[in-house]
């Protein structure tokens, strides 16, 4: 493990100005977006609406990073090109998902662990061989009666800091994910007092692990109220709770924190990634990596038509400047597209 290579990818990921696309959907993920807009799920329709993504002109000055999936990790583009150096010669770094989902965590009903830990060893070279650079692993905690346990907690904290250790012992940086999840009705204050203990047992297990912390990432959900909540919190109360949160338990040693959109609004992700911005210098660089916040507008343009590429490919671009924008503090709801 060389520490220094991995500070300078996780530097780069979170570079002024820019941020991480998240296109790591799995199968089952990726044929839900595309029955929304009516698109069969083919091998060959995933190839195209990802080609469409990567060689979006223009891009590379919003977007650091491209976390991508097992299939698309070994795929090309239309010319040929493996989509990886697609990414790179634009001096977009690839990233891959590892984790192998959330499932259910027996004896505790309602609570998931994340799977993926065993043969991850082996999986992670080829990986790197692929044109990797970093790797993402998501742990997802429910807020409902009774739940988060405790151990629900440790157990998916102690598995993110397995998976931080032994990519870091392959030479890839690893973006830690503990989703608090925003289903539910609670409240923002519910959601800080959860996403605290979550963050606080996530960090003391990293350290456990003797994981470099400044090469890695953090990828965690915002402050905010549950979706079910009869009151939602605005974007300065979300902004205040969630710098105040990372305060708390996220060492300065960690250069970035890449937020999730986690079923926020495009406008919603990109405007409270904003006012948090403007809020002033923070300890680590305050970024995103974003799935749904930068590609919702880009399938609803698009809809796997050929003659809709030139719209969506202007759709991506319109939507990562706008989260360019909130990375360094100017963005303001002005600057949406009229609707």
């Amino acid at each position: 493990m060389n520490v220094g290579e991995l500070e300078a990818v996780a530097r780069s990921l979170v570079a002024p100005g820019k941020g991480i696309l998240a296109a790591d959907e799995s199968a089952p993920t990726i044929e839900k977006r595309f029955k929304a807009i009516e698109v069969p799920s083919t091998e060959e329709n995933r190839r195209a609406y990802r080609d469409l993504l990567f060689t979006t002109p223009g891009v590379s000055e919003f977007i650091s990073g491209v976390i991508l999936y097992d299939e698309t990790i070994r795929q090309r583009s239309s010319d040929g090109t493996p989509f990886t150096m697609v990414l790179e010669r634009q001096g977009i770094v690839p990233g891959i998902k590892v984790d192998e989902g959330a499932k259910a965590l027996v004896g505790f009903p309602g609570e998931k662990i994340t799977e993926g830990l065993d043969g991850l060893r082996k999986r992670l070279p080829e990986y790197r061989e692929l044109g990797a650079r970093f790797a993402k692993w998501r742990a997802v905690i429910d807020i409902g009666t009774g739940i988060p346990t405790r151990y629900c907690i440790q157990a998916n904290a102690h598995a993110l800091a397995r998976y931080a250790a032994l990519c870091q012992e392959a030479g890839l940086v690893p973006i830690v994910e503990p989703e608090v999840l925003m289903d539910g009705a609670h409240t923002i204050e519910r959601c800080e007092e959860v996403t605290t203990e979550v963050l606080s047992l996530v960090f003391a297990e990293l350290t456990a692990h003797r994981v470099a912390l400044e090469g890695s990432l953090l990828k965690p959900n915002m402050i905010v109220s549950g979706k079910g909540c009869p009151t939602q919190a605005g974007a300065g109360q979300v902004a205040e709770a969630t710098v105040r949160t990372l305060s708390r338990v996220v060492p300065p040693a960690v250069h970035g924190i890449v937020f999730l959109s986690g079923g926020q609004t495009p406008r919603q992700a990109t405007e409270n990634l904003g006012v948090m911005n403007a809020m002033g210098k923070a300890p680590w660089e305050l970024s995103f990596s974003y799935g749904r916040a930068l590609q919702d507008p880009v399938l609803k343009t698009w809809r796997g038509k050929a003659a809709n590429i030139p719209a969506a490919k202007q759709a991506f671009l319109l939507r990562a400047k706008l989260n360019g924008a909130a990375r360094r503090g100017n963005y303001s709801t002005a600057m949406e597209p009229a609707a």
